[in-house]
């Protein structure tokens, strides 16, 4: 390349185009850098933003997953409150129909005990109306549906909880409601159909235990699952920031040699003028 020729001069159009790839080299780095994220565009990895995308799209997906679960055990925790208040209130009648049915006791004393039993009852049933989430009575019988814990339409968990009032115990129905103290043999029978309603009620109990421990593994697993695949995302998308520094800094000096040379390319065709002297 001669520096006679100054119509075109070649060593400054090269010297510009190497600081135009420099800066805009460096506007890259910098965006990164400002944004936290290595791909900021789909021009920038079609791949890489389309993989991001749907791996940001499974988290979020599994992260909803997971208050769907914490919801329904916490819809559980309502139910088995209501169930086990229920289950003291039987353990005292049962006492009571115990109490009632020894023959030492006199009518107006067994009167008395059915006054208290009746008034248990009614609690029973008072609790069944109250024990609701989000105005869904949880333990009348009604509950019945699947829990979403997880981002496929597949991924559910059927739950039907029992229905607990003093006309139906539990998962066998066992009736309560018409115990009579008043009588000895009354009282004995009671005892045996209380105990019933006990086991009857403790097999709902377990009903909700089981679906529990389930919620609990769906939990574990979710959260895991979670956090690995934003592990993946941030390893496709994000910014590497010890790396983009660095770049940065390697392209400021390339950035200030280009300009220098641009510089001194523009100043060289001037020797020409020494021709004319």
């Amino acid at each position: 390349m001669s520096l006679t020729r100054i119509a075109a001069n070649i060593q400054a159009m090269n010297s510009l185009q190497s600081l135009k790839k420099v800066n805009s080299k460096m506007n890259l780095h910098q965006t990164r850098l400002s944004t936290g994220r290595k791909i900021n565009s789909a021009a920038d990895d079609p791949a890489g933003f389309a993989l991001a995308r749907g791996l940001e799209s499974r988290r979020r997906g599994l992260d909803v997953a997971l208050q769907n679960v914490s919801n329904a055990k916490n819809i559980l925790n309502v139910a088995e409150g209501g169930y086990q208040a229920q289950m003291d209130i039987l353990q005292t009648v049962k006492e009571k129909a115990t109490q009632a049915a020894d023959y030492s006791l006199s009518s107006a004393q067994r009167s008395a005990i059915d006054d208290q039993v009746t008034a248990l009852l009614n609690e029973i049933d008072d609790i069944e109306d109250e024990t609701t989430f989000n105005d869904n009575n949880l333990i009348d019988g009604s509950y019945s549906g699947s829990f979403q814990t997880g981002e496929s339409s597949s991924d559910q968990i059927s739950v039907s909880l029992a229905s607990s009032n003093s006309g139906s115990m539990g998962a066998s129905g066992t009736d309560v409601s018409s115990v009579d103290l008043t009588t000895a043999g009354g009282a004995s029978a009671a005892i045996d159909t209380v105990s019933s309603a006990i086991d009857s009620l403790s097999g709902a109990i377990q009903d909700i235990g089981e679906y529990t421990v389930r919620l609990n593994s769906k939990e574990t697993s979710l959260s895991t699952a979670s956090t690995n695949t934003e592990a993946v995302r941030s390893s496709v998308e994000d910014a590497d920031f010890a790396k983009e520094q660095m770049e940065v800094m390697k392209l400021q000096i390339q950035q200030q040699t280009a300009l220098s040379s641009f510089s001194q390319a523009n100043t060289s065709p001037q020797s020409v003028l020494s021709l004319f002297g």
